[in-house]
C-alpha cells in the first residue's frame, strides 16, 4: 500500500512539476504568463489526438510540446511585441485553450489509448523497492532531469545569467547590448513547450482516455507553486510532491472511504485548491523586502528613446 501511494504521488505530481518549471523560467525573464492552464489543455488534446491516430506516444509528446509552444507565441506576440497587458492576455489564453480543447476533443471523448510504459525491463518492477526506481513512465524521469537542468541553466550558465538579468533589470540588460524581447520570446517559448508536455501527461500517464477539461485546474496550481517555491527549482520539486500528496489523499479517500470518512469526499476533492489559496495568502503576508520575485515581473519593456 505504501509503495502504491508513493508511486501515485509521483505520477500526480509530474504534470504540475513540468508546467511549473516552464513557468519558473518564464517568470525569471520578467514575464508573467497566466495562460498555463490553457496551454496544458492544448497540449493534452494534441498529445492525445496524435497518439490515438499514430499509436506513437513519443510523437504525441513532441506534437504536444510544439502545440504548447505555438500557443505561447500568441501570448508573446501580444504582450512583448504589442505591449498588451500580460495578466489579461494570459487569462484570454486560458479561455482560448479551454474552448479549443473542448471543441477539438469532442471526436475523441471516451476513446482509450495505450499510455506510456516504463522504459526499463518489466522484471525490474516486480520487487516493490526496485519498482520505486524503475517502474515509472519516461515523463517522470524527464521531470526530474529538468529540475536539475533548469537549476544548472539559471545558476551556472551564461545564458541563464542573461535571462535573470533581463528579469531583474531589463533596461540595464538592454543598455549593454542584450535583446530583452528576444530573451523573453525564448523563455515564453520554453514555458509553452513545457506546459504542452505537462498537458500530455494527463492522457499519456494518468488517464489513458480523453475527457473535457482533464487538467482540472492543475495549471493554476503550477502558477501558485512557482511563487510558493520562491522561484527556486529544488523547492519547486518539493512543493510539487507536496501538492501531489494532497491530490493522492483525495483519490484514496474516494476509493477506500473508511479510513478517510472523517471528511466528506467533496472536501477531499477541494483540498489541493484550498492548499493553493492558503499558500498564496501566506506568501502575500510576507514583507515586500523578503520577496524573491524578479524585479521586472509583469512589467512591459519600455526602452529609453
Amino acid at each position: 500500500m505504501l509503495i502504491a501511494i508513493i508511486i501515485t504521488v509521483i505520477g500526480a505530481s509530474t504534470p504540475i512539476l513540468i508546467a511549473a518549471l516552464g513557468e519558473l523560467v518564464v517568470e525569471k525573464s520578467g514575464v508573467l504568463n497566466l495562460g498555463v492552464e490553457g496551454m496544458m489543455l492544448i497540449g493534452a488534446v494534441t498529445g492525445f489526438a496524435v497518439t490515438f491516430t499514430t499509436g506513437n506516444p513519443w510523437l504525441g509528446i513532441a506534437c504536444a510540446a510544439f502545440a504548447g509552444m505555438a500557443s505561447s507565441m500568441i501570448f508573446a506576440f501580444l504582450t512583448l511585441s504589442l505591449s498588451a497587458n500580460q495578466v489579461a492576455t494570459g487569462l484570454a489564453l486560458t479561455i482560448f485553450g479551454t474552448g479549443y480543447s473542448s471543441l477539438f476533443g469532442q471526436a475523441f471523448t471516451g476513446r482509450p489509448i495505450t499510455p506510456f510504459r516504463s522504459i526499463f525491463p518489466p522484471e525490474l518492477a516486480t520487487d516493490p523497492v526496485l519498482r520505486l526506481i524503475f517502474g515509472h513512465s519516461p515523463l517522470v524521469y524527464f521531470s526530474l532531469i529538468m529540475v536539475v537542468a533548469v537549476w544548472w541553466f539559471l545558476t551556472r550558465s551564461r545564458a541563464g545569467l542573461i535571462l535573470r538579468a533581463v528579469g531583474e533589470n531589463d533596461l540595464s540588460a538592454h543598455s549593454i547590448g542584450y535583446s530583452v524581447i528576444g530573451v523573453r520570446y525564448a523563455a515564453v517559448a520554453f514555458g509553452g513547450a513545457m506546459a504542452g508536455i505537462a498537458g500530455s501527461c494527463f492522457p499519456l500517464l494518468l488517464t489513458p482516455q480523453w475527457a473535457e477539461r482533464m487538467t482540472a485546474g492543475r495549471g493554476w496550481i503550477a502558477l501558485a507553486l512557482v511563487v510558493f517555491a520562491a522561484w527556486r527549482p529544488f523547492r519547486l520539486l518539493a512543493g510539487a510532491y507536496l501538492f501531489g500528496l494532497v491530490m493522492t489523499l483525495e483519490l484514496y479517500a474516494k476509493a477506500s472511504g473508511g479510513a478517510f470518512s472523517f471528511l466528506p469526499a467533496e472536501l477531499w476533492a477541494s483540498l489541493p485548491y484550498l492548499a493553493t489559496i492558503l499558500v498564496l495568502v501566506l506568501i502575500s503576508l510576507r514583507r515586500a523586502g523578503h520577496s524573491n520575485a524578479p524585479a521586472c515581473l509583469g512589467k512591459p519593456f519600455m526602452p529609453a528613446s
